[in-house]
């Protein structure tokens, strides 16, 4: 009887069990507001097409993956009532149709969508598919990677320029700096100077170097034949876990801003900074709206925009104004800006001031400071207002990229000119270098995580660092992107890391435990040069600017 009576109970709670997962299955598909399924002549049902939909009006996209059987579907709670443009990423294909989809308010819609082969696959390539697409030397293709951080690769392999013309687009490019991009180039002002002065024969080899480029460009555009003489390559669409995502795309106010950096701080608010433009922006992500305030500009005369933006321990926000030779501080509470200017006797035109370090100065009251017009490194005691100066290398200097603080408030470098992460002691101002086990990796930006351990990215060895300040060892993990070389790389409250770059548009997500990296795809090209993880949420939440395309972008994995 007692045996019959528990085959009972275990039945029932089978039965239950499958009935609570079905009515749970069934609750998730009631609360898909728009959902239905991606398919194409050549594939049938496509997995791992972003579906993205923007309502008339807005300033916000939402996107979603299509799954293992080309479905999609949008939460109710990311769609409201309207009408929609859709629209599809997807290389090698467009969207037939339909392009667009009226959601009335409580009433599910089902929209299939049909793709057919592209007649552009040209137009649909990413920075990293070129570069793999290029024939010629690994060295060769090096140097057109700075090309796509004004721009894409697309406009140079679709001129029509021949060497000798390239010689010239190279001269007239090399006097931008690097805060242009086509919607507003700036011209360069004095050279940096920690590079040295060249002599005549580093001029010759410079002239012959941009005549080899020169050559090798016109052998990669179409001023020879209609077509490429090359094959274009695409990478395979993600699946799996990389398609668990939801994506948010938050339009800012003009097309001319540049938030490189985006930030998120304690109440959810999202903070950038125009790369070239004296603007700090605030927007609100619930509804996407933005406050901008103007920062001042100092000198007229230079190049205009700001680089690097952090948090001190009060969550002030602190500005790297370039070439204005400052730094700002700006109190959230007040919503009034500090600014900090170089002393007469340190400042010169050729400062650049790329990156602070506020993070640890409640330790000390000193604040950390990059120039990057000399390769050298600042610290200001905010009290006092006396700064001073730390030359880690004699002239010529290779090109110290960015600087972080410790818990200690000891300061770490990232040697993009070499494969070195310095450091310097805050008490003694001793200076040491240790060696990544990648040479010439260029170790370029990340950030300092709770462990004492220094994530970063190896921008020009395709890996993911990571130094161990405390037993002073590296790991490198190699990305599973080809042409992939990350920029920055950032770690979560779970320990993953997460890295961005120029080249693919995507987002990486490594587990250092096991070595497991999921790809994350972005809906459309994007230009990422800082990575941020808001570790408030669960799971955590991703956030970065598209440089190029004047928005920010909030990634929300679903697992």
């Amino acid at each position: 009887m007692r045996g019959a009576r528990l085959l009972l109970m275990i039945a029932m709670v089978a039965f239950l069990g499958a009935t609570s997962a079905r009515r749970g299955h069934a609750d998730s598909r009631s609360l898909a507001v728009l959902a239905g399924q991606v398919t194409s002549a050549e594939e049938g049902a496509m997995e791992g097409v972003l579906v993205s939909a923007k309502k008339a009006g807005s300033t916000i996209t939402t996107t979603v993956f299509t799954d293992e059987k080309g479905r999609y579907q949008f939460p109710a709670s990311r769609l409201e009532s309207g009408h929609y443009t859709i629209r599809i990423r997807a290389t090698g294909y467009d969207l037939e149709g339909p392009n667009a989809v009226d959601i009335p308010a409580n009433d599910p819609v089902t929209l299939d969508l049909k793709l057919r082969k592209t007649a552009d696959l040209a137009g649909q390539l990413t920075n990293a598919e070129w570069l793999v697409s290029f024939p010629g030397t690994a060295e060769q293709k090096a140097s057109v990677q700075n090309c796509s951080h004004c721009h894409t690769l697309e406009p140079v392999v679709r001129s029509h320029h021949d060497a000798a013309e390239f010689e010239q687009v190279l001269e007239r490019m090399s006097h931008y700096t690097p805060e242009s991009f086509p919607l507003m180039p700036q011209p360069h002002v004095p050279s940096r100077t920690g590079g040295g002065e060249l002599n005549t024969e580093q001029q010759s080899q410079v002239r012959e170097n941009r005549r080899k480029q020169a050559e090798y460009l016109a052998t990669l555009n179409l001023s020879a034949s209609p077509q490429w003489n090359y094959a274009l390559k695409t990478f395979p669409r993600v699946k799996g876990v990389g398609g668990k995502a939801i994506i948010t795309e938050y339009d800012l106010p003009k097309a001319t801003r540049q938030p490189h950096d985006v930030v998120v701080d304690s109440d959810g608010m999202v903070w950038y900074a125009g790369f070239g433009e004296p603007i700090l922006g605030k927007m609100d992500p619930k509804t996407g709206w933005t406050t901008e305030y103007p920062l001042p500009v100092l000198k007229p005369h230079n190049v205009i925009g700001n680089l690097d933006v952090e948090f001190d321990e009060d969550q002030n926000l602190w500005i790297a104004m370039t070439f204005q030779a400052a730094i700002a501080k700006f109190d959230r509470k007040t919503e009034k800006f500090q600014i900090f200017k170089l002393p007469p006797e340190l400042d010169g035109d050729y400062r650049e001031i790329t990156f602070v370090a506020p993070q640890h100065s409640h330790v000390d009251g000193k604040v950390w400071i990059a120039d990057a017009g000399s390769y050298t490194q600042m610290r200001l005691d905010i009290a006092s207002g006396k700064w001073e100066v730390f030359e880690p290398f004699p002239v010529p200097r290779p090109n110290i990229y960015q600087v972080i603080s410790d818990a200690q408030n000891n300061l770490y470098l990232d040697v993009m000119g070499r494969q070195d992460i310095g450091r310097i002691d805050a008490k003694t101002g001793k200076i040491a270098f240790y060696p990544t086990p990648t040479a010439k990796s260029a170790p370029r930006r990340g950030m300092m995580d709770a462990q004492g351990r220094l994530w970063f990215g190896e921008n020009r060895a395709n890996k993911i660092g990571m130094f161990d300040t405390k037993t002073q060892k590296f790991q490198e993990w190699d990305s599973p992107v080809p042409e992939f070389f990350p920029y920055d790389v950032t770690s979560d409250k779970n320990g993953e890391a997460w890295a961005i770059g120029e080249f693919a548009d995507s987002v990486l997500r490594l587990n250092p435990k096991t070595g497991q990296m999921i790809e994350y795809p972005m809906p459309r090209f994007t230009n990422m040069r800082r990575a941020f993880v808001d570790s408030s949420t669960t799971p955590v939440t991703f956030w970065v600017g598209n440089t190029h395309g004047a928005s920010i972008v909030k990634l929300e994995p679903l697992n």
